[in-house]
């Protein structure tokens, strides 16, 4: 697992020992970092956005978009011995200051127990395959407002999974590598 492009490309991570946490694998980021910034039908900068990544896990999206030039990135997790090796990432590649990491569930985000003063260009959600909570997660992540006016949100599923999706949101692209990412953008009014 490394840093695939920018500041840091080739820049090695930490994996985690034990299998209960599935990083990101390369194809698959590089699949989305190809849609991100090369499909046509989305209006979208990566250089100085804000990204939300859910369930880091070791931070592979995360640290991804910071290398490639994102301004911040705030990372979701709480699974203990993964959140020290995501703290560690950060530290290795001197990310600090440009990072944020909130222990907690990402599906407790709702507007009782989340107050965020600011709003994101990516979401990125790629919980456990196990997880079916997904409309779920979408609704409160709508709920508490942290979505800019023409952000994304980026949902990183195993291949097959009928996920339902609020009506609010288009997919914008599908990709499937052995897996399903679903990119969402707002509907127009």
């Amino acid at each position: 697992m490394r840093i695939i492009s920018g500041s840091n490309k080739g820049k090695k991570l930490i994996m985690p020992s034990d299998k209960t946490t599935r990083p990101l694998k390369d194809m698959a980021k590089e699949s989305i970092f190809n849609i991100l910034t090369h499909a046509n039908f989305i209006n979208f900068y990566l250089k100085e956005s804000k990204v939300l990544d859910l369930f880091s896990g070791i931070g592979s999206f995360g640290l991804e978009c910071i290398s490639r030039g994102s301004k911040s990135v705030f990372f979701l997790e709480n699974y203990p011995p993964v959140l020290e090796i995501l703290k560690k990432n950060i530290s290795n590649l001197k990310y600090q200051n440009k990072s944020k990491v909130i222990d907690i569930d990402a599906f407790k985000i709702d507007s009782n127990t989340f107050k965020m003063d600011q709003k994101f260009h990516i979401i990125f959600c790629d919980p456990p395959y196990k997880e079916k909570k997904i409309e779920l997660l979408i609704k409160n992540i709508i709920e508490v407002n942290i979505l800019e006016e023409n952000g994304i949100i980026i949902i990183h599923r195993k291949k097959g999974d009928l996920d339902r999706y609020p009506k609010k949101f288009r997919v914008i692209d599908k990709k499937s590598y052995g897996l399903s990412t679903f990119v969402f953008g707002k509907k127009s009014n």
